[in-house]
């Protein structure tokens, strides 16, 4: 087995370089639909205003989308770099979503980016108005296919054991794309794009109402962020719920980790932190049934019974069932070509207990259990965060139609400073999502430590330090020039 260092360091480059290239991503998404409404209202009226208005976050759009291209090929790349044991077993299937993301969605995005940021003048309205919407279209495409195969780790499904190749191949491709969690989790992440970009706007715009410049268009601003944040926010939170619903049923494990659930049961109650609870709280959001029975962690480890009637092994188990998957499965190379009966015999045994193979590589109870305190505060920062930010942006919009707004500086400060904290609930979102299901690469199926390539440890500390100044870098250079173009303003006459 892989050195331990070798596991650490190569999932913490791994994190490093997912973490930045969210910075980038939600941005993109909200940016792109806010800056498409407002192209819109300047095609229906033909004000000159909104034109302008909807150029200058274009400028900073098309300032964080370049970053976040760079981010995310480097992400790519890592699956051959640092997992090329996962990136063989199931390449078949992880290839295929991410290669019709390049093709298709990439291209496309890239290609009406070209028309709607250099198209001004040069195309008509209307075509041009369809390349801005057709570049947010794009980036949600490309979006979706990114995470069905994030999904597929989450949930696999659609593919079978190939023992001959040592392979997972597809057999099922519209299971791959209509699972369940896949479609979660694009309207979770993509609506949370939109309420990155709604706070983004917004909190900018009351930058410039603080200095008393710009008043038209940061009011402007500000109505249309808040209102695609407020729906956008709502849409993250039904989407949320059935995330919950999905947890619960293929990953318990995440779940129970995420409530920091010890022992389960029928009307589980829901933490709100240590010592307060509400009575049968998490059996609705996770069954929506207040009697429905919910899993805790040793109840996962011991092995339990739903109330249905459906019944889990234990950790023991588990592990014992899927040494057994691997020690058949060697039998099976093994006597292939020279004992057709005896392989066949391996075969059916592999066959059996192929749900658990990943568990042999396992070698104790305790690897099951992702870091409860981490993940526990995690889901807290992101639904506490989530619930502020929405708050601030109804009072914002209410303040704004009242026309309040600009006599209340410290509305204008706590919008401005929230910024940084939308960010923040973003990356706290992922860290349940990801960390929550460890030690698993594909959830049951393959652990991490069977995953990892066989490099020195020394060559991914050297990376991961090398990654940390490029993306440090990365992020201060579009820091700056946002920085610079915001300070310079849209120059738009009030």
């Amino acid at each position: 087995m892989v050195e331990t260092a070798l596991v650490d360091w190569s999932r913490l480059q791994f994190a490093l370089t997912a973490g930045y290239h969210w910075i980038f991503v939600p941005l993109t998404l909200g940016l792109a639909v806010i800056m498409a409404t407002m192209e819109s209202i300047y095609v229906k009226t033909g004000d000159e205003f909104w034109k302008k208005t909807a150029k200058f976050w274009m400028k900073l759009f098309a300032i964080n989308f370049a970053v976040g291209i760079a981010t995310g090929i480097i992400l790519e790349f890592e699956f051959g770099t640092n997992w090329s044991n996962y990136s063989w077993f199931v390449g078949d299937i992880f290839g295929a979503p991410l290669a019709i993301e390049g093709i298709f969605a990439f291209f496309m995005e890239a290609t009406f980016f070209a028309v709607m940021f250099f198209g001004w003048d040069k195309v008509s309205k209307r075509f041009h108005l369809a390349a801005t919407w057709l570049t947010g279209i794009g980036a949600a495409i490309s979006a979706i296919w990114i995470l069905i195969a994030n999904a597929w780790m989450q949930h696999p499904v659609g593919m079978e054991f190939n023992p001959d190749t040592v392979r997972h191949e597809m057999v099922d491709f519209w299971a791959l794309v209509l699972n369940p969690v896949a479609i979660s989790k694009f309207f979770h992440s993509v609506f949370s794009g939109w309420m990155t970009g709604a706070i983004f706007v917004i909190g900018i715009s009351c930058w410039y109402l603080l200095r008393k410049r710009e008043r038209r268009f940061a009011l402007a601003s500000i109505r249309v962020a808040a209102i695609v944040g407020i729906v956008g926010t709502f849409a993250v939170m039904f989407s949320g719920d059935s995330s919950g619903v999905h947890a619960a049923k293929y990953q318990p494990m995440k779940l129970a980790a995420a409530e920091g659930l010890e022992k389960g049961g029928e009307g589980a109650p829901f933490s709100i932190v240590p010592g307060v609870e509400i009575p049968g709280m998490l059996s609705v959001l996770a069954t929506h049934d207040i009697d429905g029975y919910v899993p805790g962690i040793e109840d996962i480890l011991d092995g339990y019974t739903t109330s249905d009637g459906v019944s889990y092994p234990s950790a023991e188990e588990k592990i014992a069932r899927g040494k057994s998957a691997i020690e058949a499965f060697g039998r099976y190379r093994e006597l292939r070509d020279s004992n057709p009966e005896e392989a066949a015999a391996a075969r059916e045994v592999l066959d059996a207990n192929i749900d658990y193979f990943g568990y042999g590589y396992i070698d104790s109870r305790d690897e099951l259990v992702p870091p409860v305190d981490l993940i526990y505060w995690a889901f807290r920062v992101m639904v506490g965060l989530g619930g502020a930010l929405l708050l601030l942006m109804f009072v914002v919009l209410w303040a704004e139609r009242r026309k309040r707004l600009e006599d209340m500086r410290w509305l204008l400060w706590i919008a401005l400073l929230s910024i940084p904290l939308v960010y923040i609930a973003g990356q706290a979102g992922w860290i349940v999502a990801e960390v929550g299901r460890q030690p698993w690469v594909i959830e049951g199926l393959l652990p991490v430590k069977a995953a990892v390539s066989s490099v020195s440890v020394g060559a991914v500390k050297t990376t991961f330090f090398l990654f940390v100044a490029i993306f440090t870098l990365f992020l201060a250079i579009e820091m700056r020039i946002m920085i610079k173009a915001i300070k310079h303003g849209p120059n738009i006459e009030q």
